[in-house]
Parts: structure tokens; C-alpha cells; sequence
């Protein structure tokens, strides 16, 4: 309970009022939805008064529906992300290319565009795909003082990080330090090669993470939106070949599909996935030029690389290199 000094119409004088909660129904865009708000009452007549903090309130418990129902970022991780990079909202908005009011009007309650907030979520969400974002577009600061102030905050995190770090980030970095001409879609193909072949030899999973069979072949969605900037450019890669964090057996498949696989483009290695059972089996009947992510399932991946293995008679990672120029040969 609340208690504070409004105006009352029926009571014509100024009086305190209780607040309660109540589900309430609003509409955005000819959409009905149902959200908890509150409610204000004189304390004295007991009807309803108005009070500016509840409007605000009701009015953003309306659209804290609209948002989830429509998968946009809440405002609440909004407004966390200057703070969790120590950059200014102007800045933010330069870094990203966008008009340099645009994040301080989302800060206000303006209603983001499904594209800018899936930038946003990969923001708040992945602090390696900020600081990429950072090191690329850091010409668009107002200030050199204002990257410098930004690289520290995001290098903290990245700090708290680092003997936590997977799998797949560390076999990202790997890949990127000795394939020197490596895109988003290469490097995407890269992955999953690295994900099957290692199966194969070692039967289990270097990594995790699930992939998807997106239009252009297997996909790690986190992947996806950390590099998608880079689009048709080669990725930069943020330091030195640091390989103590994997074991000799990861160390020969990532050396051998970096060597034999990652020296197709990615273009190449897309249609080389096209033509293999997993993501034949995960796309099912639909079109390819269809967007649908379906999940490729661990175990077709698994079973279509262990029988690659037996067809090619591999003994070592090194005859990756036989399967690669089959497929090169057929497409």
C-alpha cells in the first residue's frame, strides 16, 4: 500500500489514496492483451483518482506484454547496456550505426524495431560480440576517450570470463587465428565440421551447442548474431594462437578442417552441406529457399560422420582432407 496527496474530483480537495493491484486489459495495434497494473483510490470517497507514476507504470505493464509476445528487448535490459559497457547512450547509437538520438528514444519508451532488438539482446547477452562491434566501428565515437573508457569495461567482462570460456569460443578463436580469409558463412560450416569429424574420431562432441539448418546451411544462432556484421568480410580475430586450453586430439581436427575445409569459401562449403543427411533430414520437405530453423539433430550428425569416416578409410584427422576434395569435385 501506497499513500500520497492527489487531487480527488468527487471529493473536490486534495486527499490520499490506496493503490491495489489489478489485471487489466489495453490494446496496441488493434491487439488485445492482459497485464497486472495498478489501481488508485481516495482514501476518503473511494473512488478512483489519477496519479501520474501509476499511468507510467500501467502504460509500460501494457507494453512489457507487447514486447514478450512480440520478442522485442524489455526496457529494463535496455537501459542496463550503457551502464554494462560504460558507454554514453549517443555513442551506443554511433557504434551502431544508427541515428544518434535513436537509443536515447528507445531509453524514453519508443518501441524498437524487431532487427534493432535482436541487436540489442546480442549486446546485453554477449559481451565478445560487443567488443567486436566495438574494435570495428570505434571510428564512429565522438572520442577516443569514449572507446578507451568503453574496451575497459568490456575487457573486465571478458576478464571475469576467461577461465570460464566454452568450447565453441575458444574453437572460434582457434579457427580465426590460422584461416586468415575466414567469412560468417565459412566460418559457420567450420563448426560444424569441426563438431562432426571430431565425433567421428573421438565419439563425442567437441562442444554443446545445438545448430540449426538455416537457407544456407548448418547454423549456431549465437554465432550468427555475434559476426552477422561482418557479412561478406573476413572476420578479424582479437589476439594471438593460444591453443593450451585444448587437448592434442582437438588440436589435430581443428588444425586439419582449418587447413582442408576452411581453404573453400563459403559459398562451397554451403553447397557441400546441402548435399549431406543432416541438414537434408532437419530441413525435411521444405523448400530451400524457405526460412525455417529447425534444430540438426547430435545424433544425424554423428551417424552421417562416422560413416564418412568408414567410406574413406580415415585413420587420423589429416584425411579430412580426401572427403574435402570429393566434395569439391561433385558440386
Amino acid at each position: 500500500m501506497n499513500e500520497r496527496i492527489v487531487f480527488c474530483e468527487e471529493c473536490r480537495n486534495d486527499v490520499s489514496y490506496t493503490v491495489i493491484e489489478k489485471q487489466m486489459t489495453g490494446t496496441i495495434k488493434d491487439e488485445k492483451y492482459i497485464y497486472m497494473g495498478k489501481e488508485a483510490h481516495c482514501a476518503e470517497c473511494g473512488s478512483e483518482v489519477y496519479v501520474d507514476e501509476i499511468n507510467d507504470y500501467n502504460l509500460r505493464a501494457l507494453y512489457d506484454q507487447y514486447r514478450k509476445k512480440h520478442d522485442i528487448i524489455s526496457l529494463d535490459e535496455l537501459l542496463k547496456i550503457p551502464e554494462k559497457y560504460a558507454i554514453g547512450k549517443r555513442n551506443l547509437s554511433l557504434l551502431l550505426g544508427w541515428g544518434e538520438q535513436t537509443f536515447s528514444r528507445y531509453c524514453d519508451g519508443d518501441m524498437p524495431t524487431k532487427q534493432y532488438s535482436d541487436t540489442l539482446k546480442q549486446i546485453n547477452n554477449d559481451p565478445v560480440y560487443y567488443d567486436v562491434l566495438l574494435e570495428k566501428n570505434k571510428q564512429n565515437l565522438k572520442t577516443a576517450k569514449a572507446y578507451e573508457k568503453s574496451k575497459k569495461a568490456v575487457g573486465a567482462l571478458l576478464g571475469a570470463k576467461e577461465h570460464g570460456a566454452n568450447k565453441i569460443d575458444l574453437s572460434i578463436e582457434y579457427l580465426l587465428c590460422r584461416c586468415q580469409d575466414i567469412t560468417p558463412l565459412a566460418l559457420q560450416k567450420a563448426l560444424y565440421y569441426v563438431q562432426g569429424f571430431y565425433y567421428a574420431f573421438y565419439k563425442t562432441f567437441l562442444f554443446p551447442e545445438e545448430c540449426e539448418a538455416w537457407i544456407h546451411g548448418p547454423v549456431y544462432r549465437d554465432i550468427y548474431y555475434r559476426y552477422r556484421d561482418y557479412r561478406f568480410d573476413s572476420i578479424e580475430s582479437s589476439g594471438g594462437c593460444d591453443d593450451s586450453e585444448f587437448s592434442s586430439s582437438e588440436k589435430a581436427v581443428l588444425d586439419s578442417v582449418a587447413k582442408n575445409i576452411c581453404c573453400y569459401s563459403g559459398k562451397v562449403l554451403e553447397k557441400f552441406t546441402h548435399s549431406e543427411s543432416p541438414w537434408i533430414l532437419a530441413r525435411g520437405e521444405l523448400p530451400e529457399n524457405v526460412s525455417y530453423n529447425r534444430t540438426i539433430q547430435k545424433d544425424q550428425i554423428g551417424n552421417y560422420f562416422n560413416a564418412v569416416k568408414e567410406k574413406y578409410n580415415m585413420i587420423n584427422p589429416n584425411d579430412i582432407k580426401k572427403y574435402a576434395q570429393t566434395m569439391f569435385q561433385q558440386i
